[in-house]
């Protein structure tokens, strides 16, 4: 056999896409494994709001694969997150890149096989749908190869076949979604009402509501109309790989409008890493003429046949997902297989027209008397991200994803559980681990006598109201969500 046929299945003009696919997913990852190494244990550890060894012993990893499967313990679970960065942080050097191509190959299937283990246990604080991204973004990049050969054809169209899904699945959920989405009127809302605003959100939403109109028919267009572009770079032309790149640039622009005007953890970063699949190095160099496409090795003929047969397992593992792409009761964020690949992905369907908040105080009256709500100093508890001092301007704080801050985001539209009341137990107890998810203890470590919680209803001061108060925010008291509570 000709080895030297295999050669059409490289693309001698992706190494711009390779270097940041890889380097910009191992640092995601590196993010990722950060976050849970600071939150899992007080979110799912053993003395976790939502243990995961009781998930463990109900069966939950029963056929999963997981490393967990026999064993969980905060300390197992620090010692292989801590592994996993250093291996990202390898990865975003280009250290295994310089070796033969199984080298990063392996690299990115550890980082993949870890965090794989980790999401059954983190239950609903790691049901989002960015987490089954970065899982499926790190088993595509693993077999990119290293930098002696071409980049293969065949993954980064894998990679593109993810970037639609994740972009045209978005599109129609908002189609077939809430109607806001069709009359243009939902980022009227949106700035204000989403799970945790930035800096510029109040900005942005008091932009004239014509601007709000545009800014959903160019979301349209970015997601039901690009995304088909992204597949001109199977024909190897520069006129199609020059289209295939201003698709891969519209994505990444409006991604990087949401990155300064919210904070979505790390689905807009990878989304924009993942879309320089579709970059071509003649369409970077006619931009930037000193970048220069480079010479590459033969790829060896083992790996080319590797890289063959995960393309034709990812077509067979996405004939479910593309069904539920063309179904009305589209699934969102859903994954087919064991594995966490060739997920569905989308977002933001419905959008809410208001802004409630759940505000969780605490007082040190020993008694408050036949009225729970009587003459008692009630303090605030202020987390790190979402809303809640009226004064306060919102953060960045994305790529890094605050758990406990989104889930109290749901909380409040109405979807309780059970973590809720063991975190105002914990509250309680000043438990040291918990407290450090927060933003501010108003009882420096003491131990609170009653904790209870309120609902707000907030909205974005407008700029006259901001001028007199000085706050960012105005809010309304809705009554009580839970009642005084003492340990």
């Amino acid at each position: 056999m000709d080895w030297a046929a295999l050669t059409w299945l490289d693309a001698p003009y992706a190494e711009l896409a390779r270097q940041v696919l890889q380097r910009g997913t191992a640092a995601v990852f590196a993010i990722a494994f950060v976050s849970t190494l600071l939150q899992f244990p007080a979110l799912c550890g053993e003395r976790g709001l939502l243990p995961a060894p009781r998930v463990i012993a109900a069966g939950a990893l029963d056929g999963q694969p997981s490393i967990f499967r026999w064993h969980y313990s905060d300390r197992l679970l620090r010692i292989l997150c801590l592994i996993s960065i250093s291996i990202a942080l390898t990865l975003v050097a280009g250290l295994p890149q310089l070796g033969p191509p199984w080298l990063p190959m392996l690299a990115f299937l550890a980082l993949w096989i870890v965090y794989l283990s980790i999401l059954p246990l983190g239950q609903t604080f790691y049901g989002f749908g960015w987490e089954l991204l970065l899982c499926e973004a790190g088993f595509l990049v693993a077999f990119l190869g290293s930098d002696a050969s071409a980049p293969p054809t065949l993954t980064l169209l894998l990679v593109v076949w993810l970037v639609f899904r994740l972009e045209f699945g978005a599109g129609m959920i908002k189609i077939r979604g809430g109607r806001e989405w069709r009359d243009l009127t939902a980022l009227t809302f949106h700035h204000e009402t989403q799970p945790m605003p930035g800096p510029l959100s109040r900005t942005a939403h008091l932009l004239p509501r014509w601007f709000h109109q545009g800014e959903v028919v160019a979301n349209h267009v970015a997601q039901l109309a690009v995304p088909w572009l992204l597949f001109a770079i199977v024909i190897p032309h520069p006129v199609s790989a020059a289209i295939a790149s201003a698709a891969a640039a519209v994505v990444i622009l409006t991604q990087l409008w949401l990155v300064i005007t919210g904070n979505f953890a790390w689905l807009n970063w990878i989304t924009i890493v993942l879309a320089f699949a579709a970059v071509d190095d003649r369409a970077v160099a006619w931009l930037v003429p000193a970048w220069t496409a480079r010479e590459h090795a033969p790829t060896p003929a083992w790996w080319s046949i590797l890289v063959a047969l995960v393309f034709l397992a990812s077509v067979w593992l996405s004939i479910p997902t593309v069904r539920n792409l063309a179904s009305r009761r589209q699934l969102m964020n859903a994954s087919f297989n064991r594995v966490r690949l060739a997920n569905a992905y989308g977002a933001f369907g419905t959008v809410t027209r208001v802004r409630e908040e759940i505000v969780i105080e605490g007082t040190m009256a020993e008694d408050l008397g036949s009225d729970a709500s009587g003459d008692a100093e009630w303090v605030e508890y202020g987390f790190r991200g979402k809303p809640g001092d009226v004064r306060r301007v919102p953060g960045w704080f994305a790529p890094y994803h605050l758990r406990l801050d989104w889930l109290m985001w749901f909380l409040a539209l109405g979807m309780r559980g059970a973590w809720f009341t063991v975190l105002l137990e914990r509250l309680l107890e000043a438990d040291a681990p918990t407290l450090r998810l927060l933003g501010h203890d108003p009882f420096d470590g003491e131990r609170p006598r009653w904790v209870r919680a309120r609902i707000y209803r907030y909205r974005f001061a407008t700029r006259a109201e901001h001028r007199a108060t000085g706050q960012v925010w105005m809010r309304e008291d809705r009554g009580l969500l839970v009642g005084p509570m003492r340990h």
